[in-house]
């Protein structure tokens, strides 16, 4: 990796809805662009060594890479003033030094945009609106959502980063995703999260 991009490296933090994830935002991109990297746990960070060095703080409940940006979940018990400099500087640290983000190949991508084989006309419409309507203001909140299925007026997503476990996910899930879904798709009855 070239140093003189690691030199130049800024990061800053934004906050989201959730008010225990926080937004770490770099100025140049840390993983491929429509690729994006959900931990919920330090079982899941094997292959990822700054996800696996963040987890060493037992405040940390989540991490999520995605674009130029990294999301960071807490437990409710800490403050984001009081622990926001550390993460900051362990971030900045590991990315400056040149290190990876993933170790080898075994952690597949969720590839968001992508469109896999066999979907029907109707999933295919769900997706576009989610990719142009959604997904944009998710990202900009540190988080990503992932179409599942349609099924009997049913849509299922899957909400990662800090969406996942946000309290306002589920409000703007209803009022926001459904609302829009429901009326311009008049077969979509519901809209749900799975995996939450």
């Amino acid at each position: 990796m070239n140093t003189d991009t690691n030199r130049n490296l800024y990061l800053y933090t934004e906050s989201n809805p959730n008010p225990n994830s926080l937004k770490f935002v770099a100025n140049r991109l840390l993983v491929e662009d429509g690729e994006s990297y959900d931990f919920p746990d330090p079982e899941s960070a094997g292959d990822a060594p700054l996800a696996k060095l963040l987890f060493r703080y037992s405040f940390v409940r989540r991490v999520f890479y995605m674009s130029n940006f990294v999301t960071v979940t807490k437990s409710d018990d800490v403050e984001w003033h009081e622990i926001a400099p550390a993460i900051k500087e362990d971030i900045q640290k590991h990315l400056e030094a040149g290190q990876p983000l993933l170790d080898g190949h075994s952690y597949r991508p969720a590839k968001t945009g992508t469109v896999p084989e066999n979907l029907s006309e109707m999933d295919i419409k769900i997706r576009a609106l989610l990719d142009e309507y959604v997904r944009p203001a998710v990202e900009q909140d540190g988080g990503a959502i992932e179409f599942q299925s349609f099924d009997e007026g049913v849509v299922k997503v899957h909400l990662q980063g800090s969406c996942s476990g946000c309290p306002s996910s589920m409000i703007t899930l209803k009022a926001g995703i459904e609302n829009l879904l429901k009326s311009m798709i008049p077969e979509v009855k519901s809209v749900e999260a799975v995996g939450v």
